[in-house]
C-alpha cells in the first residue's frame, strides 16, 4: 500500500461516510465516541503494560487497532467541522517548535 497524506485519508473518510444518509454524528456524538475509544485503548495499554492481565474470555483487541479507531473518530470530527488535519498538524508542531523549545534535553546535546 502506498503512503497517504492526512488529506488523502479525510478523504477517504469522507467518502465512506457520505455513502449514509446518516453522515457524520453531530460534534457531541463524536466527542463522546472518542472518549469510548479512549477508554478501549487505555484498557489495552493496562492489559499489555500494566498491572491488569486480560480475562481468557475478554476478545482479542490490540494497541494498534484501538489506536486506529481513535483515528478514525478523529479524522470524522475534523472533517465534520471542516478542519484540514494537515494544517492543524503544522500548527501544533510550529507551536511545540517555539513555545516547547528548549523545554526537553535535546539527544546528543551536552549539558552544563
Amino acid at each position: 500500500m502506498s503512503e497517504r497524506t492526512l488529506k488523502d485519508l479525510q478523504q477517504e473518510v469522507d467518502t465512506y461516510i457520505s455513502q449514509f444518509k446518516e453522515g457524520y454524528f453531530s460534534p457531541l456524538s463524536m466527542l463522546a465516541r472518542m472518549s469510548e475509544e479512549v477508554g478501549e485503548l487505555a484498557r489495552e495499554v493496562n492489559h499489555s503494560y500494566g498491572e491488569k492481565p486480560k480475562k481468557s474470555t475478554e476478545a482479542d483487541n490490540s494497541i494498534e487497532l484501538e489506536l486506529g479507531d481513535i483515528l478514525f473518530i478523529t479524522i470524522c470530527f475534523a472533517n465534520s467541522l471542516g478542519i484540514d488535519l494537515t494544517e492543524a498538524h503544522d500548527k501544533i508542531m510550529h507551536k511545540f517548535n517555539t513555545r516547547d523549545a528548549g523545554r526537553w534535553t535535546k539527544i546528543n546535546t551536552e549539558t552544563n
